[in-house]
């Protein structure tokens, strides 16, 4: 499902596993997990509860920097991440912004849809991957 540029799907594992299968086929596509932010445990070191969310930011340089360069302000939306976070019945999800939506939200120009398009292909199949049998 996809809403405002969000990409949503189910995964088949738990949140713990999700985000290990996406580390996995990050570093298996040769790119880099560059921070892995556990909102549950921020949650409960202030004596707060909080479902399973994490967020992999990840990608690599030779297909961001030339984003930024087209227009710094995509800046705020690399590197790429994906979020992994549990809903209320216990089913697992996989979240992330589609790069097609972001450059538009930035105004990119058309010399850089075959990168966005690129980038959105490999987050789906990254997710995909995590999230499969």
């Amino acid at each position: 499902m996809a809403k405002d540029g969000l990409v949503t799907l189910a995964s088949r594992h738990a949140a713990a596993e999700t985000s290990e299968r996406i580390k996995a086929e990050v570093e298996r596509r040769g790119m880099s997990v560059f921070a892995q932010v556990d909102h549950a445990a921020a949650a409960c070191a202030a004596d707060m509860e909080l479902r399973p969310t994490e967020v992999l930011m990840f990608g690599n340089p030779r297909a961001g920097t030339p984003l930024m360069q087209a227009d710094q302000t995509i800046g705020i939306d690399l590197p790429l991440k994906l979020l992994v976070w549990e809903g209320a019945g216990g089913k697992v999800w996989i979240s992330y912004n589609d790069p097609v939506w972001l450059g538009a939200r930035h105004g990119l120009p058309p010399s850089e849809n075959d990168r966005l398009t690129a980038m959105a292909s490999g987050l789906q199949a990254i997710a995909t991957a995590a999230a499969a049998a």
